[in-house]
């Protein structure tokens, strides 16, 4: 049995992984697939991979294209998520700002230097026309971290998965003010350079089940109810979420690429541009 370890964050996209490793489809293919819960989110998962902490990472496409770019050794093998991630953008309940407009020259909460909650801060901030380079961020490293920092006033907002943090927002802790959606697919499957070249058809198994599961994920009878109990969510957001998102099994593309990218170079996220192959690798 080939042990490969695997990490994603705590949220309704990636039950498809653990219904999976529950069937066994994994272990019919003689593989113990790991799974790790990593709610910090991107960059630390960005972190496992260079540290050889994890093999695999479910991880968002401008997360990993940014940290490829920047020496990561690992490459994207498959478009996990092909829809965009909707990102709220949240202020505290009892907060004064009001609108979009009014968090100009204000402070994001983020998770950590190099996550999806900075780099879309940025993406926001360009959207708007405000001075990317004003801008500043509060560590907070998960969502009981922002809470705690809006609530005290150490950070003025948080954009983070709008599905994840509408229970915040029902209990009148956050308030949402906007959504930000990703312009590009949200989710994709990275591995390292290392399992790649020495496991890659192991690689390729893990992908096959995964696919397998995604393709008929919405037809699970009740999965509306099994997401909703797992993950605190109400049954009629979960029923939403479900008629926006849309699995993939298909590479990223060239062109997908360049548009992650260029954006990331205009916004100065990155210094320069990669190659197709120093960034994804085709099974």
């Amino acid at each position: 049995m080939k042990i490969i370890k695997i990490a994603g964050v705590p949220e309704h996209f990636n039950l498809p992984w653990h219904l999976s490793i529950e069937k066994g489809d994994f272990e019919a293919n003689n593989i113990d697939l790991q799974w790790t819960d990593v709610p910090e989110g991107t960059g630390k998962m960005c972190q496992m991979l260079r540290d050889g902490e994890t093999d695999i990472a479910v991880i968002l496409t401008e997360g990993i294209v940014k940290d490829i770019v920047a020496g990561n050794p690992s490459k994207i093998v498959q478009v996990y998520v092909q829809s965009p991630l909707i990102w709220g953008i949240h202020v505290a309940a009892k907060s004064n700002y009001k609108t979009l407009s009014d968090l100009e020259n204000t402070k994001a909460a983020i998770s950590r230097l190099g996550s999806g909650s900075q780099l879309m801060a940025y993406v926001n901030a360009n959207n708007q026309g405000w001075e990317t380079d004003n801008l500043q961020f509060e560590i907070v490293n998960t969502i009981d971290g922002a809470v705690e920092a809006l609530t005290a006033g150490t950070a003025d907002y948080f954009m983070w998965e709008r599905f994840m943090t509408k229970p915040l927002v029902d209990k009148g802790i956050f308030r949402r003010i906007a959504d930000c959606p990703t312009p590009w697919p949200c989710f994709v499957i990275a591995v390292r350079d290392e399992i790649l070249k020495n496991n890659p058809e192991a690689i390729k198994d893990i992908l096959s089940c995964i696919n397998e599961t995604t393709k008929s994920f919405k037809d699970i009878p009740n999965i509306d109810k099994t997401l909703a109990a797992n993950y605190n969510q109400k049954t009629e957001d979960i029923q939403e979420w479900l008629s926006l998102t849309q699995w993939s099994e298909k590479p990223l593309t060239t062109k997908m690429l360049n548009n992650v990218q260029n954006q990331l170079f205009q916004l100065k996220i990155i210094d320069k541009i990669g190659t197709f192959d120093e960034i994804v690798k085709l099974l």
